[in-house]
């Protein structure tokens, strides 16, 4: 038996069973915050058991758990890393959806729900393909591991961390898989680096008719937050290698392309999003405390000791002011080598089983990925598109979440079986 065409073989004759698979996951709240992911994960579990895999359930947080899965080949060899996530965004209460955001619908050649693109169709090819590769364990060396986590879009810290600082036998290995969307055209070898921070703007406040009482805080937030607006222009002293192979024009084609006109920009700047602002009682009340939570990306040669330095003499002028660093979401930018020999295999398959032929970039959001990047071990991306994540209508076409879990399949047979890497 070809184990190759067995994959293909079988991807095709299970079609509705794994389009099943992703729509019944979907279907599974699993929004981050508030974070109780314990009805997807144990969905997952379940399915893992039914098809006969040993899996592990590990929930440093009840709420939260996390499955670890760890499959032995015929000996000694490479030792792979599916990486994937549970949680999925929130949903907000006035989003307008044609497809109700925990159906799991499926209509119009796609699946609809919360986390249909980031990232339960990259999981699902993670969970099916990881499946498919233990029932041809005897057909490969080495080790294969799945990594299904419950904590990725509040920081990682009780998911992928928490695995690699506890179980880091079974999860540090030679080289990770990661289904994110990426864009099928686009394997993401790096990404930008976050700095999540939290302003407290505190006055004694008064009665919105008596301003002479007390200053109001979100005048004062308002005020602090055009001035954040500075950071946007922050020099980037960014190393020639990275800067050399980002300015390549066809990178930075592929990246407008897979993220929108301008991601090319931005991946070479730092960005400052203030996405909370929270403040005051009643119209008629002058506030006195308003939060601000701002999520700042810092590219390739920009510490965050370097951001906190510019904030720091902007709250010069606002002494009513407070910071707060969210420290298990603030973490620094992440590459691996574009030449790795992974890259070589995806690109191989991808253009095998379609007509995509992705360019290597890096991202400007983040992932799990970086957490294994830390540790030394090499980790790419790639996965569906990210045109609708965390929008109204999040879906993604049903042959696309197949060519992932194709190309992820063949990827990763491929590199366990491969001649030895140096």
């Amino acid at each position: 038996m070809d184990a190759r065409q067995q994959i293909l073989d079988w991807i095709e004759a299970d079609r509705d069973k794994l389009v099943g698979f992703f729509s019944d996951f979907l279907a599974k709240p699993s929004a981050n915050p508030p974070g109780d992911t314990s009805q997807a994960a144990g969905f997952v579990a379940e399915y893992l058991r039914a098809e006969g895999i040993d899996c592990r359930i590990i929930a440093p947080q009840a709420k939260m758990p996390n499955i670890l899965a760890v499959t032995d080949g015929t000996g000694p060899g490479r030792h792979l890393v599916f990486n994937g996530h549970i949680d999925v965004f929130p949903v907000g209460e006035d989003e307008q959806w044609t497809h109700q955001p925990w159906s799991g619908d499926i209509a119009d050649d796609a699946v609809w729900g919360r986390g249909a693109s980031d990232m339960k169709c990259g999981t699902s090819a993670s969970v099916l393909a990881y499946i498919y590769l233990t029932r041809l364990r005897d057909h490969w060396p080495g080790k294969l591991v799945l990594t299904a986590v419950s904590d990725e879009e509040t920081g990682g810290e009780w998911g992928t961390r928490f695995l690699l600082d506890n179980h880091a036998e079974d999860c540090i290995g030679d080289c990770v898989l990661n289904a994110e969307p990426s864009g099928l055209s686009s394997i993401r070898f790096a990404e930008k680096g976050t700095l999540r921070l939290t302003f407290h703007i505190n006055t004694p406040g008064a009665h919105g008719a008596y301003p002479h009482r007390s200053a109001n805080a979100n005048r004062i937030a308002a005020s602090l937050i055009a001035d954040l607006d500075h950071l946007n222009d922050m020099a980037v002293p960014m190393p020639a290698e990275m800067a050399e192979y980002l300015a390549q024009p066809e990178v930075r084609a592929c990246m407008d392309t897979v993220m929108g006109a301008g991601a090319a920009d931005v991946a070479l700047r730092v960005t400052a999003s203030v996405g909370v602002v929270h403040g005051g009682l009643k119209v008629n009340m002058m506030p006195g405390h308003c939060r601000i939570e701002v999520d700042i990306r810092l590219p390739f040669g920009v510490d965050r000791t370097d951001v906190l330095a510019e904030i720091t003499d902007i709250l010069k002028s606002y002494p009513e002011a407070t910071l707060e660093v969210q420290e298990a979401a603030s973490n620094p930018a992440s590459a691996s080598d574009p030449k790795h020999p992974m890259m070589s295999i995806l690109k191989r398959v991808i253009a095998e089983h379609s007509t995509h032929r992705p360019e290597a970039i890096a991202g400007i959001g983040a992932t799990d990925c970086k957490f294994f990047r830390y540790k030394g071990v090499p980790s790419f991306v790639y996965g569906p598109s990210p045109e609708t994540m965390s929008m109204p209508d999040e879906h993604v076409p049903i042959d696309d979440f197949l060519h992932v879990l194709r190309t992820h399949a063949l990827a990763a047979y491929d590199y366990l079986t491969a001649e030895a890497i140096g």
